[in-house]
């Protein structure tokens, strides 16, 4: 039955699987298994009915097995089957395991011949089959047949590599040896996904089938195309005795008979057959099973820690129980409040580092899109100036007047200031969008419970709504208030005096060394002229440099900022980025031969970001509706002198005042804004949010869960509570079992990619020209072995190099059948050499009771 250890090992995999899979999820988790993979008609599946010892699989011509079949054999003293999708039903007439195998795969993959990776999961228990766990996977073909898809065998070979491409899956390459072992697609597949041959074993089907005075002696004792872990040669039933229902039992006893008796693997009967097969199948994986084990144990333990967190959100929220509904209510109302305020205040329990947000945004409104807007409307010197002639002149109207007029300082005063309405509404407006999306955010814990969600985000929405409105009013009465009365005692005002001694407003910049933004910058350049690249950009308050990458070493340019002013430009048909333009007022180039140059940012908020640092270095958008300075009207400026005094004079006034005015708002507005709106939504949420809710309608309609999250509960709480019993599970499982050692590598470069040339053994007697290389002739027998080393000498893998033996192939792996370790026990009726003299009776090699494969 097997080694002691496997006996505890497999089954408890056995019940991992189950966990998992009654709960209709994957655990992501590399489960140890054996997967049959072959070609079709190769005998996969005569293999897995002789572990079985029924008949049970479907049978037929072309592809019959179209999904993987997990099949999970389990040591009892009753014998029946059960299937997964079929839970309560055991099934003792394997016949009707056969069709319900039929009817579940027509029932995925329909009846066209289609195949499906959705496995069938078949448990059978029975007294005489050994516990292990097996995956029969469609045969592999090459040409559609039928009604099957053309690109049958890509699909195949797709379904295939998903199980044996996993490190924790052995591979059991199945090879009719009446074929030529060296194209087989099985071991290609086996070596592609295994070229170390760790998790390849070999096994040979039909050796009765091969033509007489033909044998497989030299595949099956590893000298001829080795394995690392070398063959297993069976015999299954003929399609003769599967239509006759010969009994397996029968056909098993059959296939100890050949091997007893044929001269050619008479001397390793003890090593082959099916028996031997799962006992080695056994061995191999209980080692797998025990060395994945502190694997699976982390994996799991890492998504119970994962589980944790969103299992803890359930466990208060018992959807049947009222006193627990108004409990979750009042839980979740005041998580809503304080989710939303930890978004604003920003100290939220996850920072979102992708981008801005909450409150990051609000403040960037405030004090970098707000201010940009105020600059960007009041700043247009030829247009200013205009206006201001124009209000001296209608001021004094058919007189020529003596001195500056206050009126028209008033009246261009009023006007800028009235230009600041459309901004600080539009402040407004951004400040309003980002809480209805902070609201709708932060309401996406209440997705249990839909009804509760939409009311929530209804009833705070509707406040933020009402309270814009105030707040709008609020910010127009601030701009009337300053309409109210130009306070030309202000501490920061120049005054007239200082006005007509004063050139032209120089805007205050920051200290000239000073570093006002860094970061990459797209410079669109014609092609002709060396086309579009990033540069790394510095914005200081003197000029603006670029920099081949950010370690700042090779400068490619500095471009002093006086006189230079920002367009926008309208992105290209295919561009996705935001561009805009950086120019000189007095019509000269500003790098090489271009009158502009093109900034283009990824996205609109790095433009509009990049626009508020130009700002603080004092260069400033163009107005709009300057679009041709040669279009002015003759009589705009006049060249009087005194008339070009007095708009000095008063542009120097308006600059004052202006900024006097601009200042007083950016303070205001953010707190208006803050104290009408954003605190004042807070305070609803805190205090009055858990009345309008209950007001709004019944408790019990609000708390209603939705199905989709009840059933997400339900389906994370069974996760949650298999992963624990699945770790419990492997809690029990106990160190002391027994192990052998891989064996050490052959060499299997005869599995190529392509056709192979496979002639690699010495001359023999000449086989048919059809027949593969594998087989040999009886007679002239093999030359004799040197039995010197027979005994007390170490195996030959062991050594160093790979030896040649005595027949003349590197031979690593057959030592151990061939050369034991210690000596060998002879069983009785067993004669223990002969001498090499007679050339047609068969050389008889002592069995070894140690196996690699054991």
């Amino acid at each position: 039955m097997g080694n002691r250890g496997m006996e505890d090992l497999i089954p408890l995999i056995n019940k991992l699987q189950d966990a998992f899979s009654s709960i209709g999820q994957s655990c992501n988790l590399d489960l140890p298994q054996i997967a049959v993979v072959g070609g079709q008609s190769a005998g996969k599946s005569s293999v897995l009915e002789n572990f079985v010892g029924r008949d049970f699989l479907p049978r037929g011509s072309g592809i019959v097995t179209r999904r993987p079949l997990i099949l999970q054999l389990v040591n009892n003293k009753a014998e029946y089957a059960e299937f997964l999708h079929c839970k309560g039903r055991k099934f003792v007439d394997f016949d009707e395991v056969r069709q319900e195998i039929e009817a579940e795969t027509d029932r995925i993959t329909g009846s066209n011949k289609g195949i499906s990776p959705i496995p069938i999961n078949l448990r059978v228990y029975s007294p005489n089959v050994l516990n292990l766990t097996l995956i029969d996977l469609p045969g592999m073909t090459k040409v559609a047949v039928g009604d099957q898809p053309p690109d049958i065998e890509h699909q195949i070979r797709d379904m295939l590599l998903q199980f044996v491409t996993r490190e924790s899956c052995l591979i059991l390459a199945v090879t009719p040896a009446n074929t030529d072992l060296a194209n087989s697609d099985a071991l290609k597949l086996s070596k592609e996904v295994d070229p170390q041959g760790l998790r390849t074993i070999g096994v040979i089907t039909k050796l009765d089938l091969m033509d007489e005075g033909t044998d497989a002696r030299d595949i099956l004792e590893n000298k001829l195309l080795p394995l690392r872990r070398g063959y297993i040669g069976v015999v299954n039933r003929s399609q003769k005795d599967i239509d006759g229902k010969k009994d397996i039992r029968a056909a098993m006893a059959a296939e100890r008979k050949f091997f007893l008796s044929h001269p050619s693997y008479r001397h390793m009967a003890e090593r082959m057959g099916t028996p031997h097969l799962q006992k080695t199948l056994n061995q191999q994986l209980t080692n797998h099973i025990r060395d994945t084990l502190p694997g699976l144990r982390s994996k799991l333990q890492s998504q119970l820690l994962s589980l944790e967190k969103e299992v803890e959100e359930y466990k208060n929220f018992r959807p049947d129980d009222p006193t627990r509904k108004t409990k979750a209510l009042l839980q979740m109302v005041q998580q809503f409040g304080v989710d939303f305020e930890k978004c604003i205040e920003g100290s939220g329990d996850q920072v979102e580092t992708a981008e801005l947000s909450g409150g990051a945004r609000i403040n960037r409104i405030f004090h970098e899109r707000f201010p940009f807007e105020l600059v960007k409307i009041v700043f247009d010197e030829k247009e200013l100036r205009r206006e201001i002639s124009h209000a001296i002149k209608n001021v004094h109207g058919v007189r020529t007047g003596l001195f500056t007029p206050d009126l028209a300082f008033e009246t261009i005063v009023k006007k800028q200031i009235r230009k600041l309405k459309e901004p600080s509404l539009k402040c407004v407006d951004l400040v309003v969008s980002e809480l209805t999306t902070l609201v709708r955010n932060s309401a996406k814990k209440l997705g249990s419970y839909p009804r509760l969600r939409e009311e929530t985000e209804r009833i705070v929405t509707s406040y933020v709504r009402e309270r814009e409105g105030k707040t709008k009013d609020q910010v127009l009465q601030l701009i009337d208030i300053e309409l109210s009365y130009i306070n030309t005692n202000h501490e920061d005002f120049i005054g007239f005096a200082n006005a007509q001694q004063r050139n032209i407003v120089n805007k205050k910049r920051a200290v000239p060394n000073q570093v006002i933004r860094k970061g990459w910058l797209t410079l669109n350049i014609s092609i002709m002229k060396g086309g579009s690249k990033e540069y790394w950009f510095i914005l200081t308050a003197e000029s603006l440099s670029w920099y081949k990458d950010e370690e700042e070493k090779e400068k490619k340019y500095m471009l002093p900022l006086d006189n230079l002013k920002l367009r926008d430009v309208e992105k290209g048909f295919m561009s996705t980025k935001h561009i805009f333009a950086v120019f000189n007022t007095e019509q000269r180039n500003v790098y090489k031969d271009l009158r502009q140059i093109e900034l283009a940012c990824d996205t609109q908020e790095d433009m509009d970001s990049w626009k508020a640092s130009f700002l603080r270095a004092g260069v400033y958008p163009e107005k709009d509706q300057v679009e041709s300075e040669d279009a002015a009207p003759a009589d705009t400026f006049s060249m009087d002198p005194q008339l070009e005094r007095q708009v000095e004079t008063i542009r120097n006034l308006v600059d004052s005042y202006t900024c006097i005015v601009n200042k007083t708002i950016r303070d205001l507005m953010p707190k208006t804004i803050m104290h009408l709106m954003i605190n004042s939504a807070k305070d609803f949420i805190h205090s009055e949010l858990l009345a309008y809710l209950y007001s709004s309608g019944d408790q019990n309609s609000l708390m209603e869960e939705s199905a989709d999250q009840a059933q997400r509960r339900d389906e994370m709480l069974r996760m949650y509570h298999a992963i624990k019993e699945a770790l419990h599970i492997i809690g029990d499982i106990s160190t002391s079992t027994v192990s052998t050692p891989a064996p050490p590598p052959v060499n299997d470069n005869w599995i190529p990619e392509n056709s192979p040339n496979t002639q690699r053994r010495p001359p023999t007697s000449a086989p048919p020209p059809s027949r593969p290389p594998a087989v040999r002739g009886p007679t002239p027998g093999p030359p004799p072995l040197n039995p010197t080393p027979s005994f007390g000498g170490p195996p030959i893998p062991s050594r160093p190099g790979q030896p040649i033996n005595a027949f003349g192939n590197l031979d690593p792996f057959s030592a151990p059948p061939l050369i034991p370790s210690r000596p060998a026990r002879i069983p009785p009726g067993i004669p223990s050499r002969r001498p090499p003299g007679a050339p047609n009776r068969p050389t008889i090699i002592r069995p070894a009771e140690p196996s690699l494969l054991d």
